[in-house]
C-alpha cells in the first residue's frame, strides 16, 4: 500500500505543525514541496496517497507575482480527477475553491486570532468531523474568504465569515481555519503584528485552548487519515480487478459491446 503524502508549503514560517507530527509518527512517508524556494510540484500522481495544501501570505488570484499557483490549479484539479484525497488549509482551501470555479475575494473584515465555528448538519455527518464537538475553537489568519464551489458540501460555519469548511466529491476538503498550528507557531506569526492586533490576548488564548486544541486536531487528523486509506483500499481493489480481468481474457463490463449497446438504448 503507497503510504506517501505530499505537503505543499508556500512560504518556509507556515509549516505542518502539528499535522507533521501525527503522520510521521503513524508511519507516513512525507514529501514536502517548498515552492518559496523553489521546488517543483509533482509532475505525476503515482504512489501519492493524499496531498496537504498548506497557508501562505498570497492571496490566489496573485498568479503574475507567484507562477506556481497556476501549476498548483493544475495539481488541484487532476488531483480531483484522480480522487486522490486533498486537504486544503487556509490558503489551500481557497486554491481548491477556486480550482472548483468558485469565488474568492477580500472579506469584509481580517480573522486573526482564536474565533468559534460551528458543524452544519452535513458537517455533524461528515467523516472528516467525526468525534468532533458541534462549536469548536480554531485559529484564524486570514484577509480573504471563499464561496462554496458548485456542488460543494458546507460542513462547519462562522460568525465574520461564513464559510469555514467543505468537501468537494468525497474526499477533498477545505478547511479556511489552521488545524495544524502549535503554540510556538502561533507565537512566531505573532512577532511582526505590533499594533494590529491584540497579540497578548491571542497568546493568552492559545495557552488556554491548547490541551483541547490539540486533542481536537488530533481526531481530525485521525479521520483525514482513515479517509486517505478508505481510498487506497477502494483502489487497490480496483486494481486487482483490473490485473485479474487481463490475466484471465476477461472483458471488462464498460468494454463489452452488448452493454454499451443497452446503454445506449436505455437512454
Amino acid at each position: 500500500m503507497d503510504r506517501k503524502i505530499v505537503i505543499i508549503k508556500h512560504v518556509e514560517r507556515e509549516g505542518a505543525g502539528l499535522l507533521e507530527d501525527f503522520f510521521k509518527n503513524d508511519g507516513w512517508e512525507l514529501e514536502f514541496v517548498e515552492l518559496e524556494k523553489g521546488d517543483r510540484l509533482p509532475e505525476h500522481l503515482d504512489g501519492v496517497a493524499g496531498i496537504i495544501l498548506l497557508g501562505g501570505p498570497m492571496n490566489v488570484y496573485q498568479e503574475d507575482g507567484y507562477p506556481f499557483l497556476k501549476d498548483e490549479d493544475r495539481l488541484i484539479t487532476r488531483s480531483l480527477v484522480e480522487e486522490i484525497p486533498i486537504l486544503g488549509i487556509c490558503l489551500g482551501a481557497q486554491l481548491l475553491a477556486k480550482a472548483c470555479d468558485a469565488r474568492v475575494e477580500k472579506a469584509t473584515q481580517k480573522e486573526i486570532g482564536w474565533y468559534p465555528a460551528e458543524l452544519t448538519d452535513k458537517g455533524k455527518k461528515d467523516l472528516l468531523f467525526r468525534g468532533i464537538q458541534e462549536r469548536i475553537m480554531v485559529f484564524q489568519w486570514h484577509e480573504d474568504t471563499l464561496e462554496v464551489p458548485q456542488g460543494g458540501v458546507l460542513l462547519a460555519h462562522g460568525e465574520a465569515c461564513k464559510n469555514q469548511a467543505f468537501r468537494i466529491g468525497n474526499n477533498a476538503y477545505g478547511l479556511q481555519f489552521h488545524i495544524e498550528v502549535t503554540e510556538e507557531m502561533v507565537g512566531s506569526w505573532m512577532k511582526n503584528e505590533e499594533g494590529k492586533v491584540d497579540i497578548k490576548k491571542i497568546l493568552n488564548d492559545t495557552r488556554k485552548l491548547k490541551e483541547v486544541f490539540e486533542k481536537q486536531a488530533y481526531q481530525f487528523f485521525l479521520n483525514f487519515e482513515g479517509i486517505i486509506s478508505s481510498s487506497l483500499r477502494i483502489k487497490n481493489v480496483m486494481k486487482l480487478f483490473v490485473e485479474e480481468g487481463k490475466k484471465k481474457k476477461i472483458p471488462l463490463w464498460w468494454n463489452i459491446k452488448e452493454h454499451t449497446f443497452m446503454a445506449a438504448e436505455e437512454v
